[in-house]
């Protein structure tokens, strides 16, 4: 596919699918990055806390919710970075995430022939609630230079 930066409208929103955080997703991750925290490991220790459970890891979540944006490859475009990354409200085994992207604002880049793009995405649980907001960025490729 290629959709290039004339062809991004500002306000245009679409939604992911969900997908269930799991204690395998959490114990993986872990592993993965070594951040073994009690807040994502013990779950005793969890008990003694205010939100009393095992929270999935911030980046984790990241992760998936990003994952769930990509839904096709777009040949004319490539992640310049993320902004604003906020994690609102804990994720907790068996929660259900969704993201909702929408184009935020597009300007001219400097470099030739390239605009920036800039898309909002919010991540939501299963009660809709919000738990973790971003800027993605794009550098995308003019269909006219």
């Amino acid at each position: 596919m290629k959709k290039y930066y004339e062809e991004f409208e500002p306000g245009h929103a679409r939604q992911t699918s969900g997908r269930t955080i799991t204690e395998t997703d959490i114990v993986l991750h872990a592993g993965q990055t070594g951040d073994f925290f009690p807040h994502h490991m013990d779950e005793e220790w969890c008990n003694t806390q205010p939100f009393k459970h095992r929270i999935a890891h911030g980046t984790l979540i990241f992760s998936v919710a990003i994952g769930l944006t990509a839904d096709s490859i777009n040949e004319v475009s490539m992640t310049y970075g993320y902004d604003r990354l906020r994690f609102i409200r804990p994720v907790y085994i068996g929660d259900t995430i969704r993201a909702e992207v929408k184009i935020k604002s597009k300007t001219d880049h400097k470099k030739p022939g390239f605009g920036l793009v800039v898309e909002s995405v919010e991540v939501a649980n299963q009660h809709r609630e919000l738990v973790m907001v971003c800027e993605h960025l794009l550098l995308v490729e003019k269909a006219t230079t």
